[in-house]
């Protein structure tokens, strides 16, 4: 049994689930405690070991995922011909659309129109900012007020809150495996990713989701190193295309995103990241360290110039005062 895949788990209960949802807490420490299904977790490549895949496998299959972790383990074991062939077959891809929030001053501040270019895009649900209503500190919601999806955000700091959406007229994403908006197995694989207790996100979900499902969006399969130069070439001329991911280059190995970012250099259009610390080294030499180590917040950058910190859901927004 390999220690880092217990280390893993017992990161996600304490830096991830804590304070979000105590089942997933509970069944992760778990897990970390538990030899026997470790040790049938290594068996599968490292890619696939992740704890949200673990869990949502579980949940897609109708598993108990309540927080009992006797009864979680036993129903795991006994079904894990199942639930290993669901963590082969599927991905962890997480469509948080109320990434937009956070994303949102800074696309407005981009020469308008804008073509989007998501990379690991999942359902593509974070290519609509535009569709979208937000509620900036509890103020009156701005935006797309007719939207019903409505999108919270704290703020900290010299926000420059938007005075207008921006203009998107062409979006389009890439990813290793697209779901599809319109596909019934697709959308539940999405809900089962909403960790238990976050009812208010899985509203958020369905209704993102119907957003996406009046105007689909254009979704390539492939590997998004190879692929991003030609969805940019793609993009309408009198655009401005920018290429944005949020939490995605935490799955690649640290050479393939060094590859991406390379390229993102040479293409020299706009790109918006919001990684977690360690991704993306570039960005991370130029931020001052955590107050709280254990906190985990991802950084907001343009081209690698990190503007703000994030919460990984998108539930607040600290810019950073020196930019």
């Amino acid at each position: 049994m390999a220690s880092g895949t217990k280390a893993r788990y017992q990161r996600f209960a304490a830096r991830e689930a804590r304070g979000h949802s105590p089942s997933y807490e509970r069944l992760a420490g778990g897990v970390a405690d538990d030899p026997g299904l470790l040790a049938l977790i290594d068996e599968l490549p490292d890619e696939r070991r992740q704890p949200n895949l673990l869990l949502a496998a579980v949940r897609f299959l109708d598993g108990p995922v309540g927080g009992d972790y006797a009864a979680f383990r036993e129903w795991t074991v006994t079904h894990w011909t199942c639930v290993r062939d669901t963590m082969l077959e599927r991905r962890t891809q997480t469509n948080e659309p109320a990434r937009c929030a956070v994303l949102l001053p800074l696309l407005a501040r981009l020469p308008q129109p804008l073509a989007l270019i998501e990379v690991g895009a999942s359902a593509g649900l974070c290519l609509y900012p535009d569709r979208y209503g937000y509620r900036y500190d509890g103020g009156p919601v701005f935006g797309d007020t007719a939207s019903p999806v409505v999108l919270d955000c704290a703020t900290t700091g010299p926000v420059p809150l938007p005075q207008r959406l921006p203009e998107v007229v062409w979006r389009a994403g890439v990813d290793l495996n697209p779901l599809e908006v319109t596909d019934p197995q697709d959308v539940r694989w999405l809900e089962c990713l909403v960790w238990p207790e976050q009812h208010e996100r899985l509203a958020r979900l369905r209704n993102a989701v119907r957003v996406a499902r009046a105007e689909p969006p254009t979704l390539v399969r492939g590997d998004l190193d190879a692929t991003i130069r030609d969805l940019v070439a793609a993009a309408p001329a009198g655009a401005t295309p920018v290429v944005l991911h949020s939490a995605v280059l935490a799955y690649l190995p640290p050479e393939k995103r060094e590859s991406f970012a390379t390229t993102m250099r040479d293409l020299a259009c706009p790109w918006i990241s919001n990684e977690a610390p360690g991704v993306l080294p570039a960005v991370d030499h130029r931020l001052p360290p955590l107050p709280d180590p254990d906190t985990l917040l991802f950084t907001l950058a343009l081209n690698e110039r990190p503007l703000a910190r994030t919460s990984p859901h998108g539930q607040s927004l600290e810019w950073l005062p020196t930019w």
